[in-house]
């Protein structure tokens, strides 16, 4: 209701009485869709056209100051020249500021088609050019006159908007929450005449109206602020809706970006709960070892699959496959490699699963922070340290991974993979990689005093295998050694390097 007709009706007295007599000494633009004015009354008084489309509004600061660069004067022949006047037009949302003759500053308050125009010397100049049509307006013909009689209110058959147009969405929602359509006419005519005499007191109300913000000239809604002034009103309820909007808009990216990452540790948790269940589900390498040694005389050499009683499910048979070149034996010792194998996968399962839930609790957490939220300041901070993290993880070369209590990094690709080494990586840490293929880097993170246990490197080198080309072979050989035994040569190709020093351990490749 601030652009409303109403409204500025009551607004252009208070703005006659503050800059008639006084000279306009500036007028410039520093930004697209804002236009300030400023009056040499005393003291100065400052008028702030704000005409984005999603919201136009007027304001008046206190103090305001002019950039020194990006900033063009704008209106020019009606600086230094003396305000005769601010008028109003009848049921229309347009006022003017008059000055000397034949120069007038037009403010047409039209939502998206806002725009401010100035009437000079027979010559228009608009601060809005693309709004082509605002050439053709003729400030002498602005004034609208309306039937709003009872005769033409019953002609209307009770439609307000007909003969009331300049109400507006807040009046609107005044009279339907008073039931006007269920009205009989001559209640209908009472109440809007009721609403008449509301508009016409000196008491504005920013209040709240369908989780919107509106400056009011009527009691709706949940009220949150009441004046006596209409500067002082249209002011505060400027400065509010901008911080509104503007905490509501960054609280909205936040949540985005929150939302997308719930999303993601909910899916993660899923798929690997997924596949823990699997694993856990079958039937253990380790029975099925148990089995065959159970049976070795009774396995032929050369078969590939060969069907037992399995003794730890009430000897239901069993179909165990087998390596063919291969002897029974054999086979068992591959199903008790894969079992070890295959329990340090269950653990790691677990443990990721159990560190996912804790940062999707963190995440919920963050986001029910960021929906109570009640100021801009919070909103920021908590988006911040969402953004560093990302930005963190962003610019890191390299995953990782934590594996009782060590950290095991892995290259993203070739480039990475030196980046890694060159700048992240420390002479003691153990460096690890596919043999013979291409593949990442893997790291083993270095802790003073502590020695890399076997299964710790055994991890390493599952990942290192799966982030190889061999990811999809049963067993795999990588290499391992000090980092400061790897080193690269000037002119090789990114992630080649030359080793000085490896051992080999032969694993299954695994995520």
């Amino acid at each position: 209701m601030h652009n409303n007709y109403y409204f500025l009706k009551r607004l252009i007295p208070a703005l006659q009485a503050r800059i008639t007599g006084s000279r306009l000494i500036s007028s410039f633009s520093q930004n697209k869709d804002e236009l300030v004015l400023i009056f040499d009354s005393a003291p100065l008084f400052t008028l702030k056209a704000h005409l984005v489309p999603s919201f136009c509004c007027l304001s008046f600061p206190v103090e305001y100051h002019r950039a020194r660069k990006n900033s063009v004067d704008l209106f020019i022949p009606a600086i230094d020249q003396q305000v005769t006047g601010v008028r109003s037009f009848l049921n229309e949302r347009c006022f003017a500021i008059c000055f000397d003759p034949g120069t007038t500053l037009l403010f047409k308050m039209h939502g998206n088609r806002s725009n401010v125009i100035l009437f000079h010397a027979g010559q228009k100049q608009l601060f809005k050019s693309s709004l082509k049509n605002d050439e053709n307006i003729d400030i002498n013909h602005l004034d609208r006159a309306l039937d709003q009689s009872y005769e033409a209110f019953k002609v209307a058959n009770g439609d307000y908007k007909k003969v009331f147009p300049t109400f507006g969405p807040v009046i609107a929602g005044f009279l339907k929450e008073n039931d006007f359509e269920y009205l009989e006419l001559d209640d209908q005519w009472h109440l809007i005449h009721e609403v008449l005499k509301e508009v016409e007191q000196e008491r504005y109300f920013i209040i709240k109206l369908h989780n919107d913000l509106h400056l009011s000239l009527i009691n709706i809604g949940e009220v949150l602020a009441e004046f006596r002034d209409p500067i002082e009103a249209l002011d505060s309820f400027f400065l509010k809706k901008i911080s509104t909007d503007t905490l509501e808009a960054e609280r909205g990216r936040a949540l985005s970006q929150l939302n997308r990452e719930i999303k993601k540790a909910n899916n993660y948790i899923v798929a690997s709960s997924k596949k823990l269940a699997e694993i856990t589900g079958a039937i253990s390498y380790s029975q099925l070892a148990d089995v065959l040694m159970a049976n070795l005389h009774t396995v032929d050499h050369n078969a590939t699959q060969v069907v037992l009683p399995n003794f730890y499910n009430n000897n239901e048979p069993v179909k165990i496959k087998l390596k063919k070149d291969l002897s029974p034996q054999k086979n068992a010792e591959v199903y008790y490699r894969k079992s070890k194998n295959q329990a340090r996968e269950v653990d790691m399962l677990t443990q990721n699963i159990e560190h996912k839930k804790e940062h999707l609790a963190r995440l919920e957490r963050q986001k029910q922070g960021l929906l109570q939220a009640e100021n801009l300041k919070t909103v920021r901070e908590i988006y911040r340290q969402r953004n560093d993290a990302a930005k963190e993880t962003e610019i890191k070369p390299f995953r990782t991974q934590h594996f009782e209590g060590f950290d095991i990094w892995i290259g993203k690709n070739a480039k990475s993979n030196d980046e890694m080494l060159r700048n992240y990586s420390n002479k003691e840490d153990l460096w690890l990689h596919a043999k013979d293929v291409s593949g990442s880097h893997v790291l083993i993170k270095h802790r003073p005093g502590q020695v890399f246990p076997g299964f710790v490197i055994e991890r390493a080198a599952e990942l290192a295998a799966y982030h190889s080309k061999r990811k999809q072979d049963t067993v795999c050989p990588v290499i391992y050694t000090p980092r400061k035994f790897v080193r690269k040569r000037k002119g090789d190709p990114p992630g080649a390097v030359i080793v000085e020093r490896e051992n080999v351990i032969l694993i299954k490749p695994s995520p």
